[in-house]
């Protein structure tokens, strides 16, 4: 380990604790606190989030070390990071080195134009792969010097390995997956293992600080109740702590991890269609509760293209990344458009790009990235962080679209962001304010590429009192606002009043939209979507105007304050009070409360502060009452001023203003927050209840399977000795038949047989889907007449296996579909048209991914040459009562559907084929699963 200031080893805790120490003291404005190895940063010394990514720079800048960024989260103690010191590596320059090689595609590489006819995104991975598998698609910063790299194939394939380890776990298309993964290449192989599956992927964030352990999983569990996800794909440092889901969840059965997944053989994707869900997009809860907002492959699509045009997006653009990928800006502007687009993303994670901002930029300079996006405080942070640092060498030049979203926009901080880094060749044109929500997947207004920010001045009065943006005379009050650019590719906006009448330009309303990419609505949450339609448009929950075809938000509609006869929004306050010496920055709430006294509403500021002195909080309440008169020309009605972490915040750091109002209203701001461990134990403690239900229900489960496997090995001992001893194969089968239904009588597994009496008398061809070790036993149990399996020679080299099929008439063939082809087709076509019907499963084989795979042509053959009728013979349910990877057995119901026989019209291979497909299509049908097709 590197060191400055001469820190000898034996001197460590001491500079350490200097460090510490002045930091506390800048935050705590003075104080005599005197920080100890054990001190809680976040409680005993009052350092939030923001405070321990500056400590973190502070410790790495003072010893010349490089310390893991995870450190901001996982350090609870002056210890913990001491232990980390001990450990650490000397400081890496993050200068211009030399890392082209961890991207082949820079710009100007070439474009195989886009998949325009792409419905789904299985589609569009799919046709990234037929024509340049090997491409880079992911370059992931391990760390500052460390990439790996994920290219389409490789995507392809981990996915269809992903889909198959969760076919096995049980989960059928439709149902959710929950994914608690941090940034990395695991979080694309997983999505789209998901996909593959036929099922639907939730983004849910993992548990950071362990001060707030207990409200996070209990907000996940919120969000696994409602999507009924049974699966949830976590890593192993927060695996542990996960197990506490499956108690507070009902519907969660089973923990997995990337690696176990990936572990099994690659299977076939399924083919959604383009209206099916793509995604469950949960919002991060900064007005509310958290809802799932649904959003199909069109939806998604409509708005990655639109996206994409309005930016003029190509695969000669480099995208540059930090964003989590939990939210829609990261997993659906930055990750999507990525995809789909050609265009490698370069991505890093979100930590490291707060303890390190200087990370991204170097990256951009690096791969000569055009394309990047961020909120407003990450561009602030740039300019903080690095304004003073000497950055040598950093080339900004290439870099042709900053997109700032997702929070609002300060047109101060891209001035100053502009000013800092001209000298690196940023262009100031290149700063774009963009507005999304993930009601509208997650993009709906952007301006103009390389135009730059527009800005509108506008008279407060008259915007205050009358909510129009007028503009303002000489000496009048003024606001600022930035234009977000006109609607994306068709889509439509309008701004409504309060009778949702339509309201002409400059007049400020609820913005209301439509279009493509609008979602159908929240996921199971009827009373959430009464609140977002109107009569054709979706509520987008903010307030704008329209100026000249341009979209100018003015605030979130549950954050207006209304006061007096005037309109207020809290962020111009928040901003002024957490400048104020004593209040802690970025920890400020506003927000009116109704008024029953006198009507309307009361206006109450609610400040952190660690300030305990009486003298100095009455001081800070005076300065509040005085900046709240400069800001809004009216003093609150209330000032709390509150320790450090009562103003709630979701998990990208905007500020919960509902939930900090009902605290307020309950007396609650500011209750002490239990200690980790007790948040873990009351965690355990609540999910004991339903774990232990599951419990139990395992256990049944696994007594049923004793149960079912019993009576198996009893039954089939008599079935064995009259398949041996009897005479003629009817007899035979009518005692396998009546055993059979004897068995699913004792399994409890209802039987269900359509269409008996379209089996013809004379001889055909029988061909079923195959989805269990079970069908056999399915077929003789509702077949009262015999059939002929016909099955791979290399199947039975069991010799009694094969004794007791050749008893029950079974025929044995050569690899149907190999260039050896079958040698006797004359054989088969005699044994069908004289014996009992001849079977075929013509999938070949099983999985435990559900779906119709692909069918041999073996049987379409036989068919065809011998002039038979084809029967379709469709198995439901048999997968789920016995799927493969399992020998525990499930109860359910079981349909056999026998279809209309179809009779082949000639012996070419244009009739097989046509044969073939006809019958797939009717199985299809009936079976309940979608088909799959191989890649």
């Amino acid at each position: 380990m590197s060191k400055s200031n001469g820190d000898s080893p034996q001197h460590l805790p001491e500079a350490l604790l200097d460090v510490v120490g002045t930091l506390v003291r800048e935050v705590r404005q003075g104080g005599h606190l005197s920080p100890a190895l054990d001190s809680s940063l976040e409680k005993d010394l009052g350092l939030d989030s923001l405070a321990r990514v500056e400590l973190l720079a502070r410790v790495e800048q003072h010893f010349g070390v490089s310390l893991a960024a995870e450190l901001i989260d996982t350090a609870q103690t002056p210890r913990d990071l001491l232990q980390a010191l001990q450990h650490a590596a000397p400081a890496s320059q993050a200068g211009p080195v030399d890392l082209t090689h961890a991207s082949s595609r820079l710009p100007g590489a070439v474009d195989d134009g886009q998949p325009v006819q792409a419905a789904t995104l299985v589609e569009v991975l799919e046709w990234h792969v037929s024509r340049h598998a090997g491409r880079e698609h992911v370059i992931f910063y391990r760390s500052d010097s460390e990439t790996e790299t994920l290219t389409y194939g490789e995507l392809h394939t981990a996915a269809a390995r992903i889909a198959t380890g969760l076919a096995a776990l049980g989960v059928e298309p439709g149902q959710c997956v929950a994914m608690m993964l941090p940034s990395g290449l695991d979080f694309f192989r997983c999505f789209f293992g998901i996909l593959y599956a036929g099922a639907v992927p939730v983004p849910i964030y993992p548990p950071a600080r362990p001060s707030q352990v207990e409200a996070h999983l209990r907000r996940q569990a919120g969000i696994l109740s409602n999507c009924e996800a049974p699966v949830l794909i976590t890593f192993e440092r927060v695996h542990s702590l996960a197990q506490a889901l499956t108690g507070l969840s009902p519907a969660l059965r089973t923990l997995t991890t990337p690696a176990a997944l990936l572990a099994a053989k690659p299977g076939i994707p399924v083919r959604p269609a383009a209206d099916d869900l793509a995604l469950i997009q949960y919002t991060s809860g900064s007005t509310g509760a958290p809802k799932g907002v649904a959003l199909s492959h069109r939806n998604l699509l409509s708005n990655i293209v639109a996206w994409g045009q309005a930016a003029e997006l190509s695969s000669s653009d480099v995208c540059v990344s930090w964003l989590p990928l939990y939210h829609d800006m990261g997993l659906i502007g930055t990750w999507m458009g990525s995809l789909y687009h050609a265009l490698p993303l370069v991505l890093m994670s979100p930590l490291d790009f707060l303890a390190h901002p200087e990370r991204w930029l170097w990256a951009i300079h690096r791969h000569r990235g055009t394309v990047a996006a961020a909120p407003n405080f990450a561009y602030d942070l740039c300019v903080k962080r690095l304004a003073d640092r000497d950055l040598d060498g950093l080339d900004l030049s290439s870099w042709r679209l900053a997109a700032n979203g997702a929070e609002p926009v300060s047109p101060d901080t891209l001035d100053r962001f502009a000013q800092t880094f001209a000298k690196y060749g940023l262009r100031r044109e290149i700063l774009m304010p963009v507005y999304g929500l993930a009601e509208c997947s997650v993009g709906l207004a952007v301006p103009p590429p390389g135009r730059g920010m527009r800005v509108d001045i506008v008279m407060r009065d008259a915007f205050t009192r009358e909510q129009v943006a007028r503009a303002p005379g000489e000496g009048d009050e003024v606001l600022r606002f930035v234009s977000c650019g006109p609607p994306l590719p068709g889509h439509e906006v309008r701004v409504v009043g309060d009778k949702g009448e339509n309201l002409p330009e400059r007049h400020v309303g609820l913005l209301e939209f439509r279009g493509p990419s609008a979602t159908r609505g929240y996921h199971r949450n009827p009373e959430a979507n009464e609140s977002l339609f109107d009569r054709g448009w979706l509520n987008s929950g903010d307030y704008a105007y329209v100026a000249e075809g341009e979209i100018y938000i003015t605030g979130r509609a549950k954050d207006l304050i209304i006061r007096g006869g005037r309109n207020f929004y809290p962020y111009d306050l928040e901003l002024a009070v957490g400048e104020l010496d004593g209040v802690r920055k970025g920890c400020v709430a506003v927000f009116g409360v109704a008024d029953a006294a006198h009507g309307g509403e009361r206006l109450v500021v609610v400040a952190e502060t660690t300030v305990q002195d009486a003298p100095e909080r009455g001081r800070i309440e005076g300065q509040v009452m005085s900046v709240a008169a400069d800001t809004l020309g009216l003093p609150p009605d209330d000032i709390v001023l509150v320790p450090p972490h009562a103003v709630l915040k979701t998990s990208s750091g905007k500020i919960r203003r509902s939930a900090v109002r009902d605290a307020y209203v309950a007396g609650r701001l500011g209750a002490a927050t239990a200690p980790p461990w007790r948040q873990a134990l009351r965690l355990y403690l609540s999910s004991l209840a339903g774990r232990f239900g599951k419990g139990l229900s395992l256990l049944g489960s696994r007594i049923y399977g004793v149960w079912i496997w019993a009576w198996f090995m009893l039954l089939l001992m008599p079935a064995v000795v009259g398949m041996l001893a009897l005479p003629g194969i009817d007899n035979r089968w009518r005692v396998c038949h009546r055993l059979a239904r004897a068995f699913a009588r004792l399994a409890g597994c209802r039987l269900e047989l359509q269409g008996l009496e379209r089996l013809p008398s004379g001889g055909c061809v029988l061909v079923s889907n195959h989805a269990s070790y079970i069908d056999g036993f399915v077929i003789a149990a509702v077949l009262p007449h015999p059939v002929r399996f016909v099955a791979k020679a290399e199947f039975m080299r069991n010799r009694f296996l094969h004794l007791l099929f050749r008893r029950m008439g079974a025929q044995f063939v050569e690899r149907f579909e190999s260039s050896k082809g079958l040698k006797d087709v004359e054989t088969l076509v005699a044994v069908a048209r004289d014996g009992p019907p001849l079977l075929f499963f013509a999938e070949g084989t099983f999985s435990a991914q559900s779906g119709l795979r692909p069918f041999r042509l073996g049987a379409f053959r036989i068919a065809a040459s011998g002039g038979l009728p084809v029967v379709p013979l469709s198995l439901a349910g048999t997968r789920k009562v016995l799927r493969d990877g399992t020998w525990w057995p499930r109860r359910g119901p079981i349909r056999v559907t026998i279809g209309e026989p179809i009779r082949p019209v000639g012996d070419t291979w244009h009739d097989m084929v046509t044969l073939r497909d006809q019958t797939r299509r009717i199985i299809g049908q009936d079976c309940g699963e979608s088909q799959l097709d191989h890649f």
